[in-house]
């Protein structure tokens, strides 16, 4: 994979992109133990109701694959499990996240799911080998986006779907408001609770410098992914974007449903952080 040297944007600063992938992974590494409270207290709970709403909008596939990308502590693929189980069907779940003390926070609650250790821009998966790809609060720390767009198309089978559930860009009424709370309570809270104000200060950054819900739609398509649809929740202060992967035409070999875990990649991962699918 090329390497990429231009820089690019953490919060409102502009850093080497070579260092922002392992920026991230130690931002994460420091707020592990406190996220899920984190994200209770700086949300009002309100993010388990947009994780429900974004759980409750994927297609249901018996004995389908899903992959959740950046899946920290493993709550948008244990919701879809438990979805699944709820009318009957089977799945095999995967989590791939960056941060091997966020996936050990997960793996303490979800035993069950399939952990790895992997960035979003080169995936130790299979061409073609995943029904469900999402990614919840994530695509917005990844460094290079477009190219984690393309891995996404690239791991699903055709036909397959693209979740993407993002902070956004909330209506004209609610931005001074939602701009104080972002930028003077949040940090605090951050402060208060993880003892980190510069990382949850870099979460409030991260969102203004996201694509609004239009320019991430274009993305999307310039990624190959169809029937692009976006829609935002709570006056677009977050938005679930949905894409799907082009289906086989006629007359095109099928796709087997093999391991999707993609060979050495998936072992290199493994053997490196100790994690890997249970």
């Amino acid at each position: 994979m090329p390497l990429h040297n231009n820089d690019v944007d953490f919060g409102f600063e502009k850093i080497a992109a070579s260092v922002k992938t392992e920026r991230i992974s130690r931002l994460f590494d420091r707020v592990s133990s406190k996220y899920d409270l984190m994200n209770d207290l700086m949300s009002f709970g309100i993010h388990r109701l947009w994780k429900t709403w974004f759980v409750q909008s994927l297609p249901l596939h018996h004995e389908g694959t899903y992959l959740d990308v950046a899946g920290g502590t493993g709550d948008i693929a244990a919701a879809i499990d438990a979805r699944l189980q709820k009318y009957g069907f089977m799945g095999t779940h995967l989590v791939c996240d960056l941060t091997p003390a966020m996936m050990q926070e997960g793996q303490q609650k979800a035993p069950h799911l399939s952990w790895v250790c992997g960035n979003a821009e080169e995936l130790p998966l299979n061409d073609n080998s995943v029904d469900v790809y999402t990614i919840a609060f994530g695509l917005r720390n990844v460094t290079h986006k477009t190219q984690a767009l393309k891995e996404a198309y690239r791991v699903l089978r055709p036909g397959g779907t693209f979740a993407c559930l993002e902070f956004s860009h909330p209506i004209e009424p609610l931005r001074k408001a939602y701009d104080f709370y972002s930028f003077e309570i949040i940090p605090c809270l951050g402060e208060w609770v993880a003892n980190d104000r510069a990382s949850y200060q870099y979460l409030s950054e991260s969102i203004r410098t996201f694509p609004t819900q239009e320019a991430l739609a274009s993305l999307m398509t310039e990624a190959g992914f169809r029937h692009v649809t976006f829609e935002s929740y709570t006056g677009g202060v977050v938005a679930v974007h949905r894409g799907m992967k082009a289906v086989r035409r006629r007359g095109d070999p099928a796709t087997p449903k093999a391991s999707p875990w993609r060979e050495p990649l998936w072992r290199d991962h493994a053997e490196a952080f100790g994690v890997g699918g249970v």
